[in-house]
């Protein structure tokens, strides 16, 4: 869908945002509301980013297993969360371990989720209690304050050990970091859990492409112009310039807002920034693969026999994914793998793990789309400080989760903080939007 505030490339403007992803997006929108000139370039034909949805054999998929967590505060500050009609997953998981599915679900939401932790098979008492811990410290506003380390070793500092951390903690956390050898930052990881204490990420009805969506449609008509190359960032004889395929732009201020290997290349002098990257399967199958009580459930293989990180029957999650169902129980089926891979090899290996998750033959079910994010998610090592600087100098300004975090939550505060730097450098900090 081409945004209704889509058009033309400007020879001039106050601010140029370079990408309209979640950041470049969000700044935009500060920016505007201050009162300001500003053009988003972006170089897709839609806004998103990596945010982006597809429709594809009649289901709807997205760039990505992409959930939003609506207790993230920029969410609710910026979003209309309402009009996303979220569909909440259930608070748990599902763990295949021993040819065994086994489900535990939060017991703060769910009446038998108390019964399901004592019942759950995997792990002695003792690393339960060490388990409980660990989530109590990570709601404790002071453990920020504690010297920081990789998620590994703060585990293993807390002593959770054994099946609870290898089937259950690692395939989890390895699905939403991007990476499972621990070196993520434990105070990043906190927070995380914090989030995923106070709210149920879920999918939007109209699948995560209505989020940049809906920020796109806040901005002025003809702020946007899609499908055009940015090619550098430079300095004219008495003017910073936008140089894209279509032509130059004279500003007073750019925010390059794209990952951060592509603002490495564009911005002069822009830090170099490593990310993980992920690989998304979309399977359709003619019903879903996971019983009533446990489809609304994220998937683990505890056993950790493949390359699946996690799988989810999303059409069980999210009806409107499936816009043409054969006979009424198309099911369609995501599965989460680490790095930029691909090939048949890797689809066999996909296939054959999710059978033994899922307790089914996958010979039948087509894949739908695959998609690769080379750049998926920016690492962020210990320690973590805090938010890195948005400001590069003589009017030039960074926006994207690389300057934050790695969440959206980090990508939309990211934007704001690039929108009050530009706002200060152009003398109109008194306008800023909250």
């Amino acid at each position: 869908m081409i945004p209704s505030a889509a058009g033309p490339l400007p020879s001039s403007a106050d601010v140029v945002v370079v990408g309209a992803g979640l950041a470049g997006l969000a700044c935009a929108r500060h920016l505007a509301a201050a009162g300001v000139d500003v053009v988003v370039v972006e170089a897709q034909d839609g806004v998103g980013g990596r945010t982006r949805s597809e429709v594809v054999d009649g289901v709807r998929v997205d760039r990505g297993f992409q959930l939003l967590n609506p207790a993230y505060p920029e969410v609710q500050a910026l979003l209309d969360v309402d009009a996303l009609d979220l569909r909440p997953f259930d608070a748990g998981v599902a763990v295949h371990r021993h040819g065994r599915v086994h489900a535990v679900r939060d017991p703060r939401r769910h009446l038998t989720g108390a019964l399901q932790a004592l019942r759950f098979p995997l792990g002695t008492a003792r690393e339960k209690a060490a388990l409980v811990r660990w989530l109590a410290a990570a709601t404790s506003p002071g453990d920020l304050k504690r010297r920081d380390s990789g998620w590994a070793e703060a585990l293993d500092a807390l002593e959770v050990h054994g099946d609870l951390r290898w089937s259950v903690v690692e395939p989890f956390l390895a699905g939403v970091l991007g990476e499972v050898d621990g070196t993520t930052s434990r105070r990043f990881v906190d927070l995380l859990v914090r989030s995923f204490l106070r709210g149920t990420p879920g999918l939007p009805a109209g699948g995560v492409q209505a989020v940049p969506d809906q920020l796109a449609a806040g901005l002025p008509a003809g702020s946007l112009v899609l499908g055009t190359e940015v090619e550098h960032v430079g300095f004219g004889p008495r003017t910073l310039l936008v140089e894209t395929v279509a032509g130059a732009v004279a500003v007073r201020s750019v925010v390059v807002a794209t990952e951060g290997a592509a603002a490495a290349h564009l911005a002069p002098g822009a830090p170099e920034v490593a990310s993980h990257a992920l690989t998304t399967y979309w399977f359709t199958s003619g019903s879903s693969p996971a019983p009533g009580d446990r489809d609304r459930l994220l998937h683990l293989d505890g056993d950790r026999s493949g390359p699946v990180v996690n799988t989810a029957v999303v059409s069980a999650v999210a009806p409107s994914y499936v816009l043409e169902p054969a006979d009424g129980r198309r099911a369609l089926v995501s599965a989460l793998v680490h790095g930029a891979g691909g090939g048949a090899d890797e689809e066999a290996a996909v296939r054959a793990q999710l059978a033994r998750v899922y307790g089914t033959s996958t010979r039948s079910w087509t894949l739908a789309a695959r998609h690769v994010v080379p750049h998926a998610l920016p690492q962020l090592p210990a320690p973590f400080d805090g938010p890195k600087p948005v400001e590069l100098g003589e009017g030039v300004y960074l926006a994207g989760d690389h300057r934050e975090n790695p969440s959206q939550q980090g990508a939309l505060v990211s934007g704001r903080r690039a929108a009050d730097a530009v706002l200060d450098g152009l003398g109109l900090g008194r306008r800023r939007a909250g």
